[in-house]
């Protein structure tokens, strides 16, 4: 009664028009159609007339006549205004103000004048009518009221069964059980039913017992008996307590109630006969019964559950087997007595969809659907609602199938036309069947059809409203998957097809939602239902069975066992199984192998079960000495890169999960895009390789592949084609590369605060190595289009994205090569006409036209001051090329020629092949050649167009705007250093490149200081790489002293190469200036000396890290040591040295770290075999060198008048950390009377070989200015013409003074600069000062 139908203006004006208003109200209302209305328009009027009269807003007398006046406007007013009259005073008697409830009692009073007492006595409670008069007394009303009622509700009626007569049951039951085909209908029956009753005095209610009954026997006939009950004139509750007696009657433990019952049961529910709330108390057992038999299953399935899973004795498990069988019969006869489970059965095979649904409601979850009966009638319900939309979306073509027709009765869910329809009912009563869905495979392939139906639709609408319309229905369709398909399917005894069919609409789902359904598939449901704890557990039961039975020999059997439990429970299954190949990775093969029988579905479950795995936060990724990756890890690792190479299973799961934990900041998952990479691409990064696989991996794509991988990368073509479109289709390939970049730094500054060192170095070796990989993948798989454009400019990789430089240039390297090669091509087709020459400008143009942008984008990478003595023509060019543009491995092709000749050869001899296979790989092999031999020659004209340009672009590469020393400084920091540590072939190539800078005789780059600087003292550099750089960085000198020894080994080939090159000058007379004055080179005898130095060198760094003690320090020189081993050492007592170190190495970490002890061994052991390839000292260079007296005070370089090293016992056989404090205290006078520079400036400026940095030096002399200070006046002092004349009178006397001056300074070769003077003592983290140095540049 929300709206006002009385304004207040009309009860103010009652008198003058509001009484008017009134009535003409009444009166249009009372001639409105609709009856319903119309009452409660009259009722809403009378009650605010009467609200304003009870609250004194209208005087009585206006009231009642008012309600007289209108009392006649129709025949049940008096009724409209009695049931008025009562609301009001129930209203009145709540309230607390006494005044209303007097004035309602005399409107009441006034309103027996025009209505009926017996009206006003039926509505009004006792108090009212004994304040009106109406009754005497209240309290003796009530009484007789209750009298009354229990007279005629409770009272038995007295019938005299003596007077029945059988005969007339007996004509009854003829008149029921005729034929009733022809015309009979219940409107002729029930005459004769009411004649019976009267003429045989039969009871009534016996009567319709006996209806009941013949209906019961009789319940197809449903259309007559149904008309014949409702017109027999009983009362509702009279049949509810009749059917409920029946089934009374069948609650004896001995008797079963019969299906007719629960049938016509149901009938009378669905027509109303009969209301469920009256006739389900009847039934049993009661509800709480059945709570407490639903925990119980529970608590047993789950019990049962344990003891699969725990060891027992044999007959301990005979013993729960009986038991178990024993309770499922207990369990199954309980359900058949259960009459509330027979009427829902009944109840949905009637389609009464409402009632049973309210029956469901009352037991537990899924308690009901767990009875089979029930769950295969709402799958026939089910069946029927989706028959048309199946017919029309779902059905395949060719199908016939069942035809299910709709139910023409009351209640029954409509059928389902469109896609919107199955929310109406379908998805209600598939959340009620839950996963007893497996009882009915067939309903269960045409809902997963649906499904496939929708998606397709879903993806290929492209309206937004529409789509977004959709959604709901999308969140529906997961809904059911997760709770309704896949549980259903874990029931499932093996079905392949029905996880074939359910893969279906799997794969039209992102991978988020696949995995979100594995995981509440294998962490929820199995835990919900009953029967699914119980099929869990059997599951693992069985898992563990055939896990131990696994082998090589038994993959076959094995597999097809596990084939089976996978189809139902992959997750469960998975789960232990990777349980176990976390504790024995040698289970990795055989499991790998027995996965063959899997379904596509269990594929993908197995993909989330192995990321699960994987992010398991209860697992530690270190083992417990915090030093290396747990094992667990590295296997599951391992089964990734064997699993996904196999098996087609999608990557695109595994590889987010990888790119959030980079994003996270977390490393260690690396190991598994490393060996995703390396199974499926055969693309591997170890230090390990050959020198012919390093040789290979310098020529083109098809000799790498051939070549430099340990496996063969030919077969390995369309798991690499998966593994790239997962990368392209998802958008992971760049955001990988750049996460693993920028995690190298994370790695060691960001991971690092509670980890271990050694753990550090893994880590940070790992991010590197699997970005190498990861982008060797890229630069060979992916199509020069999509690798450009998803690789931004080197600027934006650097400043927007924070990529280092090395990384940045690696990632950019194909990049470049594509632009000039595509750019090249584009100019030959300009001018197809072009010869030789021509071709090489062409190719010089085209490089130009790519590069000049990356040159000026370089330019902000360095403070400008780098850019005054290096070119950022010179520095592109170093980072651009690649050892594949240097040289071509002519002996790596010939190799892997003679190979396949070799494969042809055999296959020839071969008798025991097919002819046809053996064509075919005749064939192969064949064409193999030749695409080797094309790939040589096409790599042959590279290599020479990148030599010619880079001999024209020389000329401006280096500008020496300081000094030369500045230039090689640089150079080594920038390039040299960051670079030959990327990768083993770019260590081989920084050291080519040098070599090539030098052949090249490229103006203002020293040789002779670039290699001095390399070998002066790798101390430090050897202490800060981690494990796989030392080797890298072993590698990198290993290929710079074999140019070194090349050069050492003969006069001619020095002569040759060295002679008159601009980078063995000695004397710099002026900045650019590389004259080519031979008194000014280092000739071959001082070359000798300069390579005894570097040896020497060499050989005190590695003692010096030898004896430290630190881990790092001594497995790292282990390792350079072991790489540049074919070329040092080469001089016996050097030699000599490193084997008692290296000795002393074996014995006292042969218990404390074994890893050390193994190293120490390997490397003694390989070098005790190179012994007898060792020389004396005298042999590896000459001792005595003739002193030049043409220009002893100008020229302190290599061809300088200094005196040879006395061929002492000291020098030869005394090690050089034994020698060392001697050395340096003999050296002190020595070194002092030999400084040629007058000015501390001038010493700063000089360009000795061995001299240190500009910014060590600094560094130094912050840390320790007052010994700087002693030295700066130490070096004044020997610069005075006091001791200008001491160093002439020393040069003066007999060859035999001057050799017995020498020999008061042991361990001096020649002059030395200033620059290498060494402290006694020093710090270890300050830079190292080089050793005293047989050459001295000087600037002129």
């Amino acid at each position: 009664m929300a709206v006002v139908m009385l304004p207040n203006d009309w009860i103010k004006n009652w008198e003058k028009s509001g009484k008017h208003d009134f009535i003409q109200l009444c009166q249009n209302i009372t001639e409105t159609t609709d009856h319903d209305r119309t009452t409660q328009d009259l009722q809403t009027v009378l009650y605010e007339l009467c609200v304003h009269m009870v609250k004194g807003s209208l005087q009585l007398d206006f009231a009642s006549r008012a309600l007289s006046d209108v009392i006649e406007l129709q025949a049940d007013m008096s009724s409209i205004l009695a049931d008025v009259l009562s609301i009001l005073d129930i209203e009145t008697s709540a309230v607390e103000e006494k005044e209303q409830r007097e004035r309602y009692i005399q409107l009441v009073g006034a309103c027996l004048l025009f209505m009926p007492e017996v009206l006003l006595k039926e509505r009004l409670d006792a108090e009212t009518l004994e304040a009106v008069g109406l009754i005497k007394q209240a309290h003796q009303f009530n009484q007789k009221s209750v009298k009354i009622k229990t007279k005629l509700f409770y009272k038995q009626q007295k019938f005299n069964l003596l007077r029945e007569e059988n005969e007339g049951y007996a004509k009854l039951i003829t008149e029921l059980g005729q034929d009733l085909s022809g015309n009979m209908s219940s409107q002729l029956l029930l005459p004769s039913v009411q004649s019976l009753i009267g003429y045989f005095n039969l009871d009534p209610n016996r009567v319709l017992d006996v209806i009941l009954g013949v209906f019961e026997c009789r319940w197809d006939q449903a259309d007559f008996f149904l008309p014949l009950i409702k017109s027999y004139a009983c009362e509702p509750h009279t049949l509810c307590h009749i059917l409920g007696f029946k089934f009374h009657f069948y609650q004896e433990p001995s008797e079963s109630t019969p299906s007719s019952l629960y049938q016509i049961a149901a009938v009378l529910l669905q027509h109303k006969l009969v209301q469920l709330e009256e006739l389900y108390v009847h039934l049993t057992p009661a509800d709480s019964s059945i709570v407490e038999q639903h925990k119980r299953w529970t608590a047993e399935a789950k019990q049962a559950a344990r003891r699969l899973t725990t060891v027992v004795l044999p007959s301990e498990k005979n013993d729960d087997k009986d038991k178990e069988k024993e309770r499922e019969e207990e369990k199954s006869e309980k359900v058949l007595d259960n009459q509330k489970l027979g009427l829902l059965e009944a109840l949905l095979r009637v389609g009464d969809w409402h009632h049973a649904r309210s029956v469901m409601d009352q037991m537990p979850a899924f308690y009901a659907t767990s009875h089979k009966p029930v769950a295969i009638a709402l799958c026939q319900l089910i069946h029927t609602t989706i028959e048309p939309l199946y017919r029309r979306v779902g059905m395949p073509k060719g199908a016939k199938g069942a035809v299910f027709k709709a139910l023409r009765v009351p209640g029954a869910p409509c059928q389902a036309v469109a896609f919107e329809d199955l929310r109406r009912d379908v998805f209600c009563m598939l959340g009620y069947l839950g996963p007893q869905l497996s009882h009915e495979p067939v309903l269960y392939a045409k809902l997963v059809r649906l499904g496939k139906a929708f998606m397709r639709e879903y993806q290929h609408e492209s309206n937004p409203d529409t789509k977004a319309k959709m959604d709901p229905l999308l969140s529906c369709w997961l809904s059911i998957t997760d709770q309704v398909l896949l549980p259903s399917l874990s029931l499932m005894e093996a079905n392949a097809c029905m996880s074939e069919e359910l893969w279906g609409l799997f794969k039209l789902f992102p991978y988020q939602h696949r995995y979100r359904l594995y995981g509440q598939w294998k962490n929820e449901s199995y835990n919900n239902h009953p029967q699914l704890v119980k099929v869990k557990a059997q599951t693992v039961d069985r898992a563990r069975y055939f896990m131990k039975r696994l082998t090589k020999e038994n993959v076959k059997q094995s597999g097809r066992q596990i084939g089976k439990l996978s189809h139902s429970n992959p997750t469960v299954l998975f789960d232990y199984v990777l349980s176990q190949i976390q504790w024995y990775d040698n289970l990795i093969s055989p499991v790998v192998d027995s996965l063959k029988y899997l379904t596509s579905l269990s594929y993908d479950a197995l993909a989330y079960c192995i990321i699960e795995a994987l992010a398991n936060p209860e697992k530690e990724r270190m083992k417990h000495d915090d030093t290396t990756i747990s094992s667990w890890l590295q296997s599951l690792a391992s089964l990734c890169g064997a699993v996904f190479r196999k098996y087609p299973i999608e990557l695109a799961g595994l590889l987010q999960y990888v790119t959030n934990q980079l994003k996270a900041g977390k490393s260690f998952d690396l190991l598994i895009l490393k060996e995703v990479v390396q199974k499926m691409s055969g693309i591997e990064i170890t230090d390990d390789m050959t020198s012919e696989q390093l040789e290979a991996m310098t020529g083109g794509d098809l000799l790498r592949a051939e070549g430099g991988y340990f496996g063969q990368v030919r077969n390995m073509k369309k798991p690499s084609q998966r593994l790239k479109e997962a990368l392209l289709e998802h958008d992971l390939a760049l955001p990988l590369c750049l996460l693993m970049a920028q995690q190298r730094h994370g790695v060691v500054f960001s991971e690092s605060q509670h980890k271990h060192l050694k753990l550090v170095g893994k880590l940070y070796d790992q991010c590197h190595d699997t970005l190498v990989q990861f982008g060797g993948f890229l630069a060979s798989n992916l199509s020069t289009d999509d690798y450009v454009r998803r690789v931004p400019s080197i600027d934006v990789l650097c400043k927007l994205y924070h990529t280092p430089h090395d990384a940045a240039f690696f990632l950019s390297r194909p990049m470049y090569s594509h632009h000039i090669q595509s750019k090249f091509e584009e100019l030959k087709r300009a001018d197809k006409g072009s010869r030789g020459q021509q071709k090489l400008q062409k190719y010089v143009s085209a490089c130009e036209m790519v590069m000049s942008p990356v040159h000026e984008a370089v330019m902000s990478l360095h403070p400008p001051r780098v850019w005054d003595d290096l070119r950022p023509q010179f520095y592109v060019t170093f980072w651009s090329l690649s050892m594949y543009d240097l040289a071509v491995p002519h002996d790596a092709y010939e190799r892997e020629v003679n190979k396949l000749k070799s494969q042809v050869k055999a296959l020839e001899d071969n008798t025991d092949m097919p002819l046809n296979k053996k064509k075919k790989e005749k064939e192969r092999c064949t064409a193999l050649q030749d695409k080797l031999q094309e790939e040589e020659r096409k790599q042959l004209e590279h290599v020479q167009r990148v030599l010619h340009r880079l001999k024209l672009e020389k000329d401006n590469w280096l500008f020496a705007k300081s000094t030369k020393n500045e230039v090689i400084t640089k150079f080594l920091q920038l390039c040299v250093f960051p670079r030959c540590v990327f990768s083993a072939s770019d260590a081989v190539y920084c050291a080519r490149f040098i070599e090539l800078a030098h052949q090249q005789k490229t103006p203002n780059f020293c040789t002779l200081l670039c290699y001095d600087r390399v070998f002066s003292d790798i101390t430090f550099t050897v202490a800060s790489c981690t494990e796989n750089e030392s080797r890298r960085y072993g590698r990198f000198l290993c290929s710079m002293l074999e140019t070194v020894t090349r050069w050492h080994s003969d006069r001619a080939i020095y002569e040759k190469e060295c002679g008159n090159y601009p980078g063995f000058l000695t004397i710099f007379r002026a900045s650019g200036f590389d004259g080519g004055n031979k008194a000014d080179q280092l000739d071959y005898e001082n070359f000798r000396h300069v390579v005894h130095k570097w040896h020497y060198k060499l050989t005190k760094a590695s003692v010096h890290c030898l004896e430290t003690g630190e881990y790092t320090h001594i497995r790292n020189i282990l390792m350079v040591l072991t790489k540049i081993l074919p070329f040092y050492p080469k001089v016996l007592n050097l030699g000599q040295a490193l084997e008692v170190r290296v000795q002393r190495i074996c014995q006292e970490e042969k218990e404390r770290r074994p890893d050390l002890y193994a190293l120490a061994m390997g490397y003694y052991g390989q070098m005790k075999s190179r012994k007898m390839h060792m020389v004396p000292e005298s042999e590896f260079h000459q001792k005595d060198v003739p002193v030049r007296g043409n220009t002893p005070a100008q020229q302190n370089g290599p061809g300088a008048a200094a005196p040879a090293k006395p061929a002492t016992s000291a020098s030869q056989d005394t090690p050089p950390s034994h020698t060392d404090n001697s050395k340096e205290k003999a050296q002190t006078p020595a070194k002092s009377s030999n400084k040629t520079s007058t000015s501390a400036a001038k010493a700063h400026t000089s360009n000795g070989v061995s001299s240190s940095t500009k910014t060590a030096k600094e560094k130094d002399e912050s840390e320790h200015p007052a010994k700087e200070k002693k030295e700066r006046e130490r070096a004044v002092t020997s610069s005075t013409p006091e001791r200008k004349g001491e160093r002439k009178e020393r040069t003066k006397g007999s060859p035999k003074e001057q050799e017995s001056r020498r020999s008061a300074t042991p361990g001096r070769n020649t002059a030395s600069t200033d620059s290498e003077r060494e402290p006694k003592r020093r710090r270890l983290d300050a830079p190292s000062p080089p050793l005293s140095s047989p050459v001295k540049v000087s600037m002129a």
